[in-house]
């Protein structure tokens, strides 16, 4: 495997704390949500993970589409991380809903199948959480 670019962030004070990337392009504080017993007012991890996911997935689904010749420049989706109780545990889960103009949605159903399937955030999700990808 060549490494072809690295993020570097450094996170302190967990859920109730701050990032700041390593060139300083990013930065700001984190806070629970207060649907989790927080003060809310500031991004949180899953907002953050449903942010990277969500240009990931489309440059996936632009790489699939091309090669099918569909023009997917106008797609969008919109990416919702879920954080669960699961009996004593917590654990993530995800919806992707895919909208690609100019197409039926079968058709969108199964690009955003292939991008799925080839996204790196997908691929490292797979198994791990629950996700749902939906042409809408």
């Amino acid at each position: 495997m060549e490494k072809l670019y690295t993020a570097s962030v450094t996170a302190t004070g967990g859920r109730d704390g701050h990032i700041k990337s390593s060139d300083g392009i990013i930065e700001f504080d984190l806070r629970k949500p207060k649907e989790m017993g927080g003060q809310g007012g500031s991004t949180n991890p899953e907002q953050l993970f449903a942010a990277a996911w969500g240009p990931c997935y489309l440059g996936a689904l632009g790489s699939v589409a091309q090669h099918d010749g569909v023009d997917t420049t106008e797609a969008t989706v919109n990416v919702h991380v879920s954080f669960n109780k699961d009996g004593n545990a917590f654990v993530l889960s995800a919806d992707l809903d895919v909208h690609i103009p100019g197409i039926s949605l079968d058709e969108a159903q199964k690009l955003a199948d292939k991008a799925h399937r080839a996204c790196p955030y997908s691929k490292a999700t797979k198994g791990n959480i629950e996700t749902r990808v939906t042409a809408i």
